[in-house]
């Protein structure tokens, strides 16, 4: 059985890496799904792949960091489906700014701050209104374990943006419960979910890797699937009682 059969979802930066498998997941599960991205080609590639998954798959160029961009987004979404069902707010990422403290700059710290927390903020504040007028909806923000321990590919602009989506989340919840509004975040450790991700990884030496894994119950990293399946989790009826929580999935590798 389809758990999301005939839900409309909006998932930003979605053109590629776990953002495509969030929204393929969904996709899978019956969602009609919006792909929301600043790369144009990746749009229409992606909206292409999900064609064999599903004919309910559109597309739109959004730079989250724009109010205006978002309000179209949401405005189109609701033109061409009457409604928004599930957000999930994955556009985000460390965005190949520096790692050490001493190479940010203010605009690294500017551009990762303003896509991973404002842009999830301006989507929530555009998408809450249209699910309170059917008193139900799902919002799944991707933190990273980041948020509340630390990075091990980005700098710290990058765990205060997440830390600050954990907090968004929280708050949220709490005003936009009693309104049939669950927002929940996930957040996974070091996934393979795109080129930097891998060539960063790389990077690093054998011996730095190994110490990562050893650090992680399970022994390996996660894949954007096992993320993916979290979030339609969460989107779904399944979680009808949870809101307000991060969920780690991250192998065990923090144990609170």
């Amino acid at each position: 059985m389809e758990r999301l059969k005939d839900r409309v979802a909006i998932v930003t930066g979605s053109a590629q890496g776990l953002g495509f498998a969030i929204a393929r997941a969904l996709a899978r599960e019956g969602a009609w799904v919006v792909i929301s991205d600043i790369n144009e080609t990746g749009i229409k590639n992606a909206v292409e792949k999900l064609k064999g998954v599903s004919e309910n798959v559109i597309g739109f160029i959004t730079d989250v960091r724009k109010k205006e961009e978002v309000v179209r987004l949401v405005n189109s979404t609701i033109d061409k489906w009457g409604r928004i069902d599930i957000l999930v707010n994955n556009a985000g990422g460390a965005l190949h700014t520096p790692h050490k403290l001493e190479e940010i700059e203010e605009e690294h710290w500017d551009l990762v701050v303003d896509v991973n927390l404002k842009g999830t903020f301006f989507c929530c504040q555009q998408v809450i209104p249209k699910m309170v007028e059917r008193r139900k909806g799902s919002i799944v923000n991707i933190s990273a374990l980041a948020a509340h321990w630390r990075a091990s590919l980005a700098g710290v602009q990058y765990t205060a943006a997440k830390a600050g989506v954990e907090g968004l989340t929280r708050q949220l919840a709490y005003d936009w419960g009693p309104y049939g509004i669950r927002v929940n975040a996930v957040a996974p450790t070091v996934t393979m979910s795109g080129e930097r991700v891998k060539t960063l990884w790389e990077q690093k030496s054998e011996e730095e890797r190994q110490r990562i894994l050893n650090q992680i119950p399970l022994r390996r990293l996660s894949t954007p699937d096992e993320i993916a399946s979290v979030v339609v989790f969460l989107a779904s009826d399944e979680s009808s009682y949870i809101t307000g929580i991060t969920v780690d999935v991250c192998g065990g590798r923090y144990l609170r």
